[in-house]
């Protein structure tokens, strides 16, 4: 796969596919963290002289042209900012007007495309499209991990019609997360949360032949526990998948992983900030009430286990961490993979960052990756459409 400074780009305009996708709040951009990711590769550009065009999605518009609500134009305003130049926001992603605006850049200078969605061929895969965005640029570069697991135009397609290769970004978590299938640090720890087994089988499969413990938390933990006989109440589970995870119960034995599930909840009879609780062991649930978080003593257990770690990864919080009453459990967990101070930690998946965020402790750990969905499907073995386009170049 080429990379970036292998290339001659003075002078040359580059079309940088990015992840803006970034949050907002009436029209203000809230966290600006998925653009400073980006900013090594265009900078990178900037100064050895090309014509930068970068070009996102955001939100799910409806594919139907321009919504105000998911203009990239408070990003314009805050890369900006970052640059210290002004980026012009085009009016859209292909055209005349487009073209005109891409052929009239300097050495040096940035154009951002408006919302790559906005256009329903960017989900199709549409060649027409693709051809379209190449007819902007002379060179492609891809420092878009969070969409890399899409074969979206911006990300599949436009490698057919230009030269193209990988931005800084998309080769620093491709390394990243790679050195965790391949050589990580023992003892390998892993904690998984969210709220669906489904989501999460196939990783569950491949890290139990990596990880020396695997820790599973959240929603799903719930499926696991009925699997194996526990009352869960009116907690979450997917029924379909119960043998699956006595499955992955039995792999575990079999490959000497350390599986550890909640040994008590955080329960109560309805989900809200106001509703009373109960810490309930897994043998004690009672059925009128529904699990929203692990509980005192699991969470301390999941501590210890990660304690001892050399490596962490973490993806999926534990509860409903956004509600006060059921945080204790996610809240532990960040503060354990934050605390480790010899060991390899990654973060990825976005309640998990928001988790850190929310706690004060992203920049204590050792690597947030930028993609959630993507890093699942790297570390589950699947191919990245993004990646594999490059790849073929």
């Amino acid at each position: 796969m080429q990379k970036i400074d292998s290339l001659d780009v003075k002078g040359k305009r580059v079309l940088v596919r990015v992840d803006f996708n970034v949050p907002l709040a009436e029209g203000t951009v809230t966290d600006d963290t998925r653009i400073r990711a980006a900013l090594p590769t265009i900078e990178y550009l900037i100064d050895n002289g090309a014509r930068v065009i970068c070009m996102s999605h955001l939100g799910r518009p409806k594919g139907e042209g321009f919504e105000e609500q998911y203009s990239l134009a408070p990003v314009a305003r805050v890369l900006s900012r970052i640059l210290g130049q002004n980026v012009v926001l085009a009016p859209g992603c292909s055209g005349p007007e487009v073209e005109a605006l891409a052929d009239d850049l300097n050495d040096g200078e940035v154009l951002l495309l408006e919302n790559l969605r906005f256009d329903p061929r960017e989900k199709k895969n549409d060649p027409a499209f693709a051809a379209e965005l190449a007819k902007l640029a002379d060179l492609y570069v891809n420092d878009a991990f969070g969409a890399a697991h899409r074969a979206h135009a911006s990300v599949e397609a436009i490698t057919h019609h230009l030269p193209s290769c990988a931005g800084f970004l998309l080769n620093l978590e491709l390394d990243t997360l790679g050195a965790l299938l391949e050589d990580p640090r023992r003892p390998f720890v892993a904690i998984l949360g969210g709220s669906k087994v489904s989501d999460k089988i196939k990783i569950i499969d491949a890290l139990l032949d990596t990880v020396d413990t695997l820790l599973i938390g959240g929603g799903m933990c719930f499926t696991f526990l009925k699997a194996q006989g526990y009352e869960i109440g009116k907690s979450l589970c997917e029924d379909e998948w119960q043998e699956k995870a006595l499955q992955m119960l039995e792999k575990a034995k079999l490959q000497g992983v350390k599986l550890l599930l909640p040994i008590d909840i955080v329960a109560a009879p309805f989900f809200g900030e106001d509703a009373p609780t109960k810490v309930c062991a897994i043998d004690e649930m009672e059925e009128s009430l529904m699990g929203l978080d692990i509980g005192p003593a699991s969470a301390e257990l999941f501590a210890r286990a990660i304690n001892e770690a050399k490596t962490v990864f973490w993806n999926g919080p534990m509860g409903v961490f956004e509600l006060k009453p059921f945080e204790a459990g996610t809240k532990t967990v960040a503060k354990a993979v934050a605390g480790l101070t010899e060991a390899s930690t990654v973060v990825g998946g976005g309640d998990s960052v928001a988790a850190l965020k929310g706690y004060g402790l992203e920049d204590r750990i050792g690597f947030v990756s930028t993609g959630g969905g993507a890093s699942m499907q790297l570390l589950e073995g699947t191919p990245l459409p993004g990646v594999e386009a490059l790849n073929k170049q």
